[in-house]
């Protein structure tokens, strides 16, 4: 675990022992990174701190192969720092309290500050994290923790409040041809010496498929480089070689995870938004990570009642049959019913007036307690409840079925005389609910008629 206070963290430590493309290539400084320019560019915030060798405590946050354990090992050697890692997968309190102990023996010892990086630090559990403060707060290790999760909600605010959070982003295309190109074009490390041949198409299709992950692009690089075929002294990759090692290769999509929030957040907006295709691609983009199809009909569902409403009611009908037809069919010929589901809501006419209207009802309910029903509303099953008063003076409203009326008793109250004039649930001029906001408009003209009269 401990890294020698002479040797460079990039030294090859195991010559003549396999190591894979990606490790070989494992860039060794700044100049030899790819990507994150919005850190690492001249004058920006880790750039400056990596130059200037002041480095600090900080969390590296990010979807997987875009650089964090290689940057926190760049800041380590760049800085001249005792590099101590562990990973929270394999770790426990005794590797921690190792990693401490020789942090306090480079500071007893030498003028070497210790940086303890922990990869996956969002699964180390709170006492773990917290086992960390007191020596980040004395000075005795500076802390990088790489993470895949959102910092906010997978790690302590002690810890949080102790360390910078930087955001690492996918790699573009751009980035990813230019690690396949340093990687052919290597001698050294990479894979120079065996002279292999890729078009630009499949070095294109390449990178689409390791969606912005280096070290995916790397390994799949490798794979080819053993599969492909010898052609007047070059090998030569053909397609038929480039479908098999990317059969089974699946976009980035961590159920649970933060891709996962994303990805639902980003298809419940695209319905919101009306837009269909923005609608279908997420989707179907989540069906093809493997997110689970009854979960998706069940937030399809949701957004059927939250955003579209009664200005279409039929919208929940087609989500909950979509649901069942998913049940019946299965993948894939159920992804289908999804996918219709999902096109129907984001064309539909959207109002959130009973969504709202509910939430108003529970404020009300919180700021008012429980107010008492009135008496005319009130069940009258019995003698003494009848000789109380209860459920007198009700109208029953079918009995006032005239023609300009429509079986509606005006100027009646169903509220309890607290709040009898709210109005929670106000219609949305749109779809089938502009017709209800008519209805309701003519009902409250009738009600002011009928209570003009009562106090005439």
């Amino acid at each position: 675990m401990s890294q020698s206070p002479t040797k460079s963290l990039f030294a090859d430590e195991h010559r003549g022992v396999y190591q894979p493309l990606a490790a070989r290539l494992r860039p060794r400084s700044i100049a030899e990174f790819t990507g994150q320019a919005h850190l690492l560019a001249p004058g920006k915030s880790v750039y400056e701190a990596i130059t200037h060798k002041q480095p600090h405590s900080m969390i590296l946050w990010g979807p997987p192969g875009v650089g964090k354990t290689t940057l926190a090992r760049i800041i380590a050697e760049t800085c001249d720092c005792h590099f101590e890692t562990l990973s929270a997968v394999l770790a426990g309190v005794k590797e921690i309290r190792a990693a401490i102990e020789q942090a306090k023996y480079h500071q007893m010892n030498s003028t070497r500050k210790t940086i303890v990086f922990v990869d996956e630090v969002h699964r180390f559990n709170k006492a773990q994290q917290d086992a960390f403060l007191p020596h980040i707060e004395d000075g005795t290790i500076l802390f990088i923790g790489a993470t895949t999760e959102n910092p906010s909600f997978e790690l302590n605010n002690a810890l949080l409040s102790r360390a910078r959070v930087y955001l690492l982003k996918s790699l573009t295309e751009d980035d990813l041809l230019s690690v396949i190109d340093n990687a052919l074009a290597d001698s050294e490390r990479g894979l120079g010496k065996l002279n292999i041949g890729m078009t630009d198409e499949q070095k294109r299709v390449l990178v689409r498929a390791a969606d912005g992950d280096a070290r995916r692009t790397l390994n799949y690089l490798e794979v080819l480089s053993d599969m492909a075929d010898e052609v007047d002294g070059e090998r030569v990759v053909k397609d038929t070689h480039l479908d098999q090692v990317l059969a089974e290769s699946y976009r980035r999509f961590d159920k649970g995870g933060d891709a996962f929030y994303d990805q639902i957040s980003a298809l419940h907006k695209a319905v919101r938004g009306s837009s269909p295709d923005g609608a279908l691609y997420w989707l179907t983009r989540m069906l093809d990570g493997g997110c689970d199809p009854i979960y998706l009909a069940r937030r399809l569902t949701r957004m059927a009642v939250e955003d579209v409403g009664l200005a279409d009611p039929r919208a929940l009908q087609v989500c909950t049959d979509c649901w069942d037809t998913y049940n019946r069919l299965g993948s894939p010929e159920g992804d289908l019913a999804l996918a219709q589901a999902a096109v129907y809501l984001a064309a539909a006419p959207k109002s959130n007036a009973l969504y709202s209207a509910f939430g108003q009802v529970k404020g009300s309910l919180s700021e008012h307690g429980s107010l008492e029903v009135p008496v005319h509303l009130r069940n009258a099953p019995t003698k003494l409840a009848k000789d109380m008063g209860h459920g007198a003076e009700y109208r029953y409203a079918h009995d006032e079925a005239h023609a300009e009326q429509g079986g509606y008793a005006a100027g009646e109250n169903y509220l309890p005389e607290e709040i009898q004039d709210a109005r929670f649930y106000q219609p949305k001029d749109v779809g089938l609910e502009s017709r209800i906001k008519e209805k309701m408009a003519h009902f409250r003209q009738l009600d002011e008629q009928a209570l003009n009269k009562r106090y005439k």
